[in-house]
């Protein structure tokens, strides 16, 4: 697992800007490149190009969603948040002043940097939009997956409670706590569990017969914090990380779905399909019901009309999908094809079948394991599913969302790493070092102020610059592009521009610690506590 838990910036992380490559650069100094994409939560991460995650892993452009987010973070507006799943259910939740959290973990195996910052800021802003808030420190994972001892992750966990507190966490509206003491996310650990097995993990995350079962078990752990926000009250969650721990949003949203007393999906007819074949049953109900509207479509319409497509050559399908949802269409004849919601019993007791039977008002067809309603929508039926579940006993879980982060890249060049001091800021680091580490970083410079003021500097290629659009720039986006427009435009050296960034990060520094000194004397008034009692 990366240093962060579920914030993905740490040893593994790769920079975005350290291929050879040509890339494509916005002025807000995200980059992105060609190279290969590997999403491994515990180490060797490398994300050289962001676009193929919307490919490989339907991970959708944040860009798509940006308008809708009110008063959006600059992070956002920059495009360092450049993807999410799911996002515009928490987006909406914030428009409409309804219920939604936020939670994201750190595993405490170092001192807490800048690249953690992302993840502190992007908690913090989403709790200021009046999100439920959950910051947890996954102990845990530190000791089973990176053998810490108990006394060492107290020090490291204590380090970013205290950062996660002076950068502006409310722990009086928000929620703090350690893996290991809480029992209501190892109880639920332990019911998400059933629904999980070894061959599911070994694929996910390359684990073989030498993986201990401690850290399998922390995997499962992780997926119990992901959903205990909606432990008693399901709302839209989102999960803020680092593109590296997307295997755990994925794996979060499958559990989160099995363990729910009721399935919804569509359906057009009686029988069950694929969304493969679903999808062609759509089409060809859309199409009838162009041409006859007046008319009754029926399950033999729509098999021939698929056949004459067939026969013309005119379809996309695969043949195996066009084939079975034809057989289907035929074997069920004149039956009606018709649009409706299907409420599918996956784990539901008898009663609770029973009460979502009676709940279900207005047309309706029952049959032993499904209800197929004709009046409801899709998201009114999931709501009253979710109502019955929670009434009966069960999960009334909503798939979590998420919003992934690019890598911050090494003060040296290439990876940033807790490992390598040069190569990052820690927020616990004397001012004066952090000065002098950015006095000495690498930059996106040509060789000669005579070259640079010709030819302009790399922005895109420059540690010190993303620093700007990070961190430094802070809420002043007319700073962060004038920055990035005088360092291209040839304005900007590299000297004056490293002595401007390395002065505004010791202010930084200064003013967190001073901050963290603060709510040092506060920190026994926490309900979290920073003694394990396994050390």
């Amino acid at each position: 697992m990366t240093d962060d838990s579920f914030a993905g910036d740490s040893d593994g992380a790769e920079s975005p800007h350290g291929t050879e490559e040509t890339r494509d650069v916005a002025t807000d100094g995200g980059a992105t490149g060609a190279d290969s994409v590997a999403l491994d939560p515990w180490g060797s991460s490398t994300v050289s190009d962001y676009r193929k995650l919307f490919d490989q892993f339907g991970i959708e452009t944040f860009d798509e969603v940006l308008g809708e987010v009110p008063a959006p973070h600059y992070l956002m507006r920059r495009g360092v948040i450049f993807g999410h799943r799911d996002y515009r259910a928490v987006a909406r939740a914030m428009r409409e002043d309804d219920p939604f959290a936020v939670l994201s973990g750190f595993m405490p195996t170092g001192d807490p940097h800048i690249g953690h910052k992302l993840v502190f800021d992007e908690i913090i802003w989403h709790q200021q939009q009046g999100g439920d808030a959950y910051g947890l420190i996954a102990d845990l994972e530190a000791h089973s997956a990176r053998g810490l001892s108990w006394d060492e992750i107290d020090e490291h966990a204590h380090n970013y409670i205290l950062s996660l507190l002076a950068l502006g966490f409310d722990p009086e509206e928000g929620t703090l706590y350690r893996q290991s003491t809480n029992r209501e996310v190892q109880d639920l650990a332990f019911e998400l569990g059933i629904e999980a097995n070894f061959s599911e993990l070994g694929a996910i995350y390359d684990f073989d017969g030498e993986t201990d079962v401690s850290h399998m078990q922390s995997v499962i752990t992780q997926m119990a914090d992901i959903l205990y926000p909606q432990l008693d009250d399901p709302k839209p969650t989102v999960i803020p990380v680092g593109p590296d721990q997307d295997p755990h949003v994925r794996l979060a949203r499958d559990l989160a779905a099995r363990v729910q007393y009721f399935g919804v999906t569509e359906a057009y007819a009686s029988f069950e399909t694929d969304p493969e074949e679903r999808a062609v049953i759509a089409d060809a109900h859309e199409t009838l019901t162009d041409r006859h509207p007046d008319e009754t479509i029926r399950c033999v319409d729509a098999a021939n009309y698929l056949e004459g497509k067939r026969e013309e050559g005119a379809t996309d399908e695969t043949a195996t999908t066009l084939d079975s949802t034809i057989t289907m269409l035929r074997e069920a004849g004149k039956e009606p094809l018709r649009p409706r919601v299907r409420v599918v019993d996956r784990n539901a007791t008898e009663d609770a079948f029973e009460a979502l039977i009676e709940a279900i008002d207005g047309e309706k067809r029952v049959y032993d394991e499904h209800i197929d309603t004709f009046e409801l929508s899709r998201e009114e039926a999931e709501d009253l599913a979710r109502e019955v579940a929670l009434d009966h006993g069960g999960y009334g879980f909503r798939a979590p969302s998420s919003i992934y982060h690019r890598f911050m890249t090494g003060l040296t060049g290439g990876k940033m790493s807790s490992s390598v001091p040069a190569s990052h800021i820690s927020l616990l680091d004397d001012p004066e070092a952090g000065y002098d580490k950015v006095k000495s970083a690498t930059t996106g410079g040509r060789e000669t102020a005579e070259k640079q003021r010709e030819l302009g500097g790399e922005a895109d290629e420059c540690p010190v610059y993303e620093l700007y659009a990070y961190l430094l720039a802070d809420d002043d986006d007319e700073f962060a592009t004038e920055v990035y427009e005088e360092c291209v435009g040839g304005e900007r050296l590299c000297g004056g521009c490293k002595e401007q960034a390395a002065e505004l990060m010791e202010e930084f520094l200064e003013d967190h610690q001073e901050k963290r000194a603060e709510w040092e004397e506060k920190l026994d008034n926490l309900d979290i506590e920073f003694d394990s009692p396994r050390a």
